[in-house]
């Protein structure tokens, strides 16, 4: 091929590709959108929780947690919302992060104090109904009865029970054969109160 006809042929191309540039439109880039506020996800959160959409609520606020990762917010409204359903193990957990982020917070150490106490009560119960609160645990678990009395400032964890008249006291002491009723015996309330013997 000639240089002669080379050239018009480079000058055509050149001269297309800048006319098939300026005819098509520049196309803007695709906005992403922007992320929401934490405000927002709470408030979301919030809207769902009352139109009870329990799983959308927890849903926004993990995301919002993974989104603003330095904020105790998402992880507080988790606890709460955990604590309120009697998932007392998860609203620790929730409770802890949040925890994480502000130690000093005071509805999130309520929030594991109350949840953990809740747990407890319920595992003595069931010990106490087994009858298997005996060595160790049951030294452990006076030890933190001990505790409990001394933070709340009282002498016994529960009131006593109340008391009843006399003469209905005298015949529930003895059996109806006239002999005593065995000492120590359970009183009615006791099964229901696994505190009771270590008041």
């Amino acid at each position: 091929m000639k240089p002669a006809t080379i050239l018009p042929r480079i000058a055509c191309l050149a001269s297309a590709v800048l006319l098939a540039a300026c005819a098509a439109p520049d196309q803007p880039a695709p906005k992403i959108p922007a992320a929401p506020t934490l405000a927002q996800v709470m408030s979301d959160a919030d809207a769902a929780a009352r139109a009870g959409q329990y799983e959308r609520a927890m849903t926004l606020l993990k995301g919002g947690g993974n989104s603003y990762p330095a904020d105790k917010a998402p992880w507080l409204q988790m606890a709460q919302m955990k604590f309120d359903r009697g998932q007392y193990g998860d609203a620790i957990g929730h409770a802890l992060e949040a925890l994480e982020r502000d130690p000093d917070d005071k509805v999130a150490n309520s929030i594991v104090a109350v949840s953990g106490l809740r747990l407890s009560g319920k595992a003595l119960a069931d010990l106490s109904r087994q009858n298997n609160l005996n060595g160790s645990l049951r030294s452990e678990a006076q030890d933190l009865a001990k505790l409990l009395r001394a933070s709340i400032g009282e002498d016994v964890l529960l009131p006593p029970p109340a008391k009843r008249p006399a003469a209905a006291g005298k015949r529930a002491a003895t059996s109806s054969s006239g002999t005593p009723a065995a000492k120590g015996a359970a009183s009615p309330g006791s099964a229901a109160d696994p505190f009771s013997g270590l008041k």
